[in-house]
């Protein structure tokens, strides 16, 4: 079967390509076309561009692109009608993949989506436009079944495919990790602080110039960035020659937190990663003025980290906006590292949120039985 598949953001490679591997061992005729980055490439799906092309953050930063985002909606419509796909997988990234779902259902595509756009987050509205374009929902995250069917709209929960994305990882590569990091850090031990500000440079340039600021008030403790792989040398270069006891690895995220003390961690897919790597974290959280104030309007969630909004209680202290200073960082980043009883209740959260997220399986592999079930 010929699968076309869209995904726009690094957490959407890492799952669009677990889950063409899962597609390939059902489908041994499988032909992915896709949008995505490396991971989904190396799988052996053809990449028509790439996600580092397509991300912008923020409403300010995606009106300045409008131009490049409808360019963009154009050709994927039109490469979508020459390859004929038997299915159209949309993956995560709403504000272009509803637009696709639309165009696509028009066309008499079937259009399945996998991994729900957090439209229980802001614009709920939404859900009329899913219902009408989208002919199958795979949901990751254990409250959206609910979200969904307060809408009478029926969804299938595979699970959260990060679980099991971990554990591999965990079993196969600990020890790789290790001399790794033993490596690279020479004379530094263990005492690691693991700083992930996100992959986009507006996010970057906003938030880890704070994270780094840090740096300072711990000698004893080094803070490795984990840089996105899309941007270039230069661009961290300025922003770390200042500090002694700080570094960088790229493409090592995994390494990394395998082996942190703490974590500061922009919100997101890392939030929860560094999560289920048991690593006591700090939400850092930083937008441009204007777009913090439209997003405050319009999201009516209690907490915007995944952690927090799973476990529907204040896990990990999140940091935003006018809140996130180095003084909050550095009083935060205290209590992690040095109160035992906050460590403690960390710990027991953490075990508690990957019981939940584990109840599906491998959401991978269920998300491809569902996938070929179908189209079959």
């Amino acid at each position: 079967m010929r699968y076309y598949i869209i995904a726009g953001e690094a957490s959407g490679d890492l799952h669009g390509s677990n889950l063409i591997k899962e597609l390939q061992l059902l489908d041994s005729m499988a032909n992915v076309r896709c949008w995505g980055g490396d991971k989904m490439q190396a799988t052996g799906a053809t990449l028509v561009k790439h996600y580092k092309h397509l991300a912008f953050m923020g409403f300010a930063e995606v009106l300045k692109n409008l131009r490049t985002i409808f360019k963009n909606l154009d050709y994927c419509k039109k490469d979508i009608a020459a390859y004929k796909p038997d299915a159209l997988i949309l993956i995560d990234y709403p504000g272009f993949n509803l637009r696709i779902a639309k165009w696509a259902k028009q066309q008499g595509l079937k259009v399945i989506y996998y991994i729900s756009p957090q439209i229980w987050a802001w614009k709920e509205s939404r859900v009329k436009l899913i219902k009408k374009c989208v002919d199958k929902m795979l949901v990751i995250l254990p409250f959206e079944k609910g979200f969904y069917k307060k809408w009478n709209y029926e969804v299938e929960y595979v699970g959260h495919p990060l679980v099991q994305v971990i554990d591999e990882f965990k079993e196969e590569y600990f020890n790789d990790a290790s001399i790794y990091i033993s490596a690279s850090f020479p004379n530094k031990g263990i005492n690691l602080i693991a700083l992930l500000p996100g992959s986009r440079k507006q996010e970057i340039l906003k938030k880890l110039p704070l994270m780094l600021a840090v740096a300072k008030h711990y000698p004893q403790y080094h803070f490795v960035v984990a840089k996105a792989p899309g941007l270039d040398e230069s661009f961290y270069n300025q922003l770390l020659a200042p500090y002694k006891n700080v570094s960088s690895v790229v493409n090592k995220t995994y390494q990394l937190l395998s082996l942190a003390k703490a974590a500061l961690v922009t919100s997101g897919t890392a939030t929860l990663e560094t999560a289920l790597f048991n690593v006591p974290e700090v939400i850092c959280y930083k937008a441009s003025t204007i777009s913090y104030h439209i997003a405050k309007r319009l999201i009516k969630i209690k907490y915007i980290c995944l952690v927090n909004l799973i476990m529907d209680k204040e896990v990990v202290k999140e940091l935003i906006q006018n809140n996130l200073t180095v003084e909050n960082i550095k009083a935060e980043l205290d209590k992690i590292l040095f109160d035992t009883a906050k460590k403690q209740q960390l710990q027991k959260d953490y075990t508690e949120l990957k019981a939940l997220l584990s109840k599906g399986g491998n959401a991978s592999a269920n998300a491809a039985k569902s996938i070929y079930r179908y189209l079959a």
